[in-house]
Parts: C-alpha cells; structure tokens; sequence
C-alpha cells in the first residue's frame, strides 16, 4: 500500500532502472504491493495482524536505511515535525489496513482503502463533475459491503476506512515532505518513526513467534514486496512521467488486489463485489485524469 505523490522525485535515480518505461515502473510497484499484502495475510495466524505490521515496517526501515542512508544532522524543527507526523501516519495506515485483512478480503479492504486518496482528489476538486464521480465511487462500497444482506465485517470495514484517512493524509504530509526533503530521506526517515511506534503492539500480538525463521523470512518477503520495491520504483516513475497518468495507473490497485487475493490465497469475489471494485477503479481514473489545473 503506497500513495501517489511527489515525496521523493528528486535526487539519485534508482540504479538499473534508467531504461525501464515508467508505466513498467509502476504495475511493478502495484503488483508488489498487493501480492505483499496477499502473503502477509498467511502470517496473520502465526503472529497476528500487528506483529505482521511491526515485522514488515521494521524490516523495510532497515532495508531503507541502509539503502538511503538519510542524513537527521541538519533537519530543521519543522522537517522534524513533519517527518514525525508522516512516520505516525504510516504507521497507522499500515497497521489498521492489515488489521481489516484480518476480518476482510484483500480486495474489499483495498477497494474501500480507495476512499482516502478519492476523497483527497474530490476535496480540493472545483469540479462540479466530480460528483458523480463520487457518488460512482460509493456504489461501488455499497456494492462491496452488501448492507441488505447482513454486510461484511463491520470492524474490517472501519479499520478499512481507517487506514483509507490515514492514505489521504499520508498523501497530503508527503507531498509537504517532498519540499524538505531530497531523494528518499523523508519516507525513509518516517519509516523509522512507524517502526518505532510499531514496535510494542507488534511484540504483545506476535510474542516469541516473530523470532522464528519462517516467520522472519516470510517478513523480509513482505516488506521487500509492499514496501522496499514500490516505495522505490514509484519514485523513480515520478521523475519520469505526469503525476496525473501515475495516478491513472495507480487507480488499478483494487482490481490488483482482488487477483492477488485469488490467485496466493483463494479468495473469491461474486459479480457484485467485483462490480463494486470496477466502479471505484472508473471514479479513481476520472478524477486523476481531470487537468492538474482544475483540481
């Protein structure tokens, strides 16, 4: 799970991927993601959905860290403020989504995620067009919660919800991020903080489980896929293309997420639910492909 922004576009480029189109760049970074999310779930009972959190945060932390290698020496009181901030958002974000994988599938939460960056869109929007847009967007969540027949988990839709506030504002603190920060020190800096403030849930949920090999292996797995690997091709797509075609790009998250959650773990979703997916994919793609001027 990442957000479309301009937190990192500028600095070293990626090494081995100066050639590579930046729409490669980005169905690699959704792909990862979501397949990432798809095999954390299968850790959930081994160590539950904090101690999954904790592991992959801290373990892309370090990876990060040793790939970035940020400089703290020089931050002024705001850069601190606001990294803080990001790190507490990411930390969030990243611990109540995979609490609602918990308890939801992979391609509801996703979808229903949506709303944050769909609502940040449609707010500083002065289209009138929008909303139907945002009105196409909530049928397709009624679509996917099915509240006539009894509806998903209540608290996995919630949680969902959560962690779709906390990928609006992550959107809204990275891109303040990106003006005092160079390269990848911002996201990497924050991941240390969400590391950080991960740290005790993580070990009361997961306990002595989290230490053990396959468990740890999983881990590394994860974070490289959900957040070493897009976190680092999105930037670099960014330097590349229109902030407006990533966005389009990224809008294909849930459908990702609904394959991912089929094809690794065998879940199912009926034509309903896959409808209410295509619908939020269509609002998504109408509202980033509105002229950056307009919205």
């Amino acid at each position: 799970m990442t957000a479309p922004s301009e937190e990192g576009t500028g600095g070293t480029p990626l090494p081995g991927t100066a050639r590579v189109p930046p729409t490669v760049l980005i169905l690699t970074g959704v792909m990862s993601v979501q397949f990432g999310a798809a095999i954390a779930t299968t850790m959930f009972d081994a160590v539950g959905a904090a101690g999954v959190s904790m592991l992959r945060i801290v373990i892309a932390a370090v990876i990060l860290v040793a790939l970035w290698r940020p400089s703290v020496r020089a931050l002024t009181p705001e850069a601190w403020r606001v990294v803080v901030l990001f790190g507490l958002v990411l930390g969030a974000m990243n611990f109540s989504f995979y609490e609602s994988l918990d308890r939801i599938p992979l391609g509801t939460a996703v979808t229903i995620e949506f709303v944050g960056p769909l609502g940040v869109a449609l707010i500083f929007s002065r289209k009138a067009s929008h909303v139907a847009l945002a009105l196409l967007a909530a049928a397709g969540i009624v679509l996917l919660t099915h509240p006539w027949n009894g509806g998903a988990d209540a608290a996995g839709v919630l949680l969902a919800l959560t962690a779709g506030t906390c990928w609006g504002l992550y959107i809204v603190v990275a891109q303040r991020a990106s003006g005092l920060f160079s390269g990848s020190d911002g996201v990497t800096i924050a991941m240390v903080v969400a590391a950080t403030v991960m740290l005790i849930p993580g070990a009361l949920d997961g306990g002595s489980a989290l230490l053990t090999p396959h468990v740890l292996l999983l881990s590394v797995a994860v974070a490289l896929l959900s957040s070493v690997i897009p976190y680092s091709v999105e930037t670099e797509a960014l330097r590349k293309m229109d902030a407006r075609v990533f966005g389009v790009l990224m809008s294909l998250e849930p459908a990702v997420a609904a394959l991912a959650g089929f094809v690794v773990i065998g879940q199912r979703l009926d034509g309903l639910e896959l409808l209410g997916i295509a619908l939020v994919v269509a609002a998504s793609i109408g509202v980033t492909r509105t002229p950056a001027a307009e919205v």
